[in-house]
């Protein structure tokens, strides 16, 4: 059996960060939940704002949440309008004091997750699986991606027994803890069930700052050798 790992998980504290960015020893379960709860408020309101990740970082009496979006117009709303209605749906959910920061995401095709969601989309439409991995891989290509996987799973084209196909152009290297891999999973709900999106995209390497720091010294002596 294969023993997979999430790209995500994997990487954290190298070169990644939490989501979630709080520590609590006697409140854990009940800030947990809030956190589930504030999340799927978000993905239920902002369900066609193409909402990529919400980030909740949390002090002793206030609670930021940060809403990684690549249609930030539709979150912001007339005036504002829609942030504020927001904001008050997440404070009640929450004692303390709630800042809503709202991200925008420059280039969608680069973000594992939106590409997810625009093949789960065209799959529900009945659009042919090989054609939306088709276009989805060259429109990321052309955005500046080193390298795109995408996997589909489930009954394909409506055919009785469920299979797995997937597509590939360029390096995803998994293995590789700087490599920057973004990575998504969605659901397609279509009429003959369930089909699975996963999208992994390597957008280049991230050098983290401790292996800068001892990258750092070498160079100056090179350097130094050379004058």
């Amino acid at each position: 059996m294969g023993h997979k790992v999430h790209p995500y998980g994997f990487r954290l504290g190298v070169s990644r960060t939490w989501t979630a960015k709080w520590y609590a020893d006697k409140e854990y379960t009940s800030l947990l939940q809030e956190d589930i709860a504030i999340r799927q408020l978000v993905a239920q309101r902002l369900a066609n704002a193409s909402v990529s990740q919400v980030e909740i970082e949390r002090g002793i009496n206030h609670v930021t949440v940060t809403v990684h979006t690549a249609k930030p117009g539709i979150v912001i709303g007339k005036g504002g309008a829609n942030v504020e209605i927001l904001r008050q749906q997440i404070g009640a959910l929450t004692k303390r004091k709630v800042k809503l920061e709202i991200k925008e995401i420059r280039q969608p095709e680069l973000d594992a997750y939106l590409v997810a969601m625009n093949v789960a989309q065209q799959l529900s439409r009945r659009i042919a699986f090989k054609k939306a991995m088709k276009q989805s891989i060259q429109r990321t290509m052309k955005a500046g991606a080193k390298g795109v996987k995408i996997a589909v799973a489930g009954r394909l084209g409506g055919s009785e027994m469920a299979r797995r196909e997937w597509d590939r152009e360029g390096r995803i290297p998994l293995g590789t803890l700087r490599a920057d891999i973004s990575y998504g999973q969605v659901h397609a709900h279509t009429t003959y069930g369930r089909i699975g999106v996963k999208v992994w995209i390597y957008r280049g390497d991230i050098v983290p700052e401790r292996m800068a720091h001892r990258e750092a010294p070498a160079t100056l002596a090179g350097a130094a050798g050379g004058a």
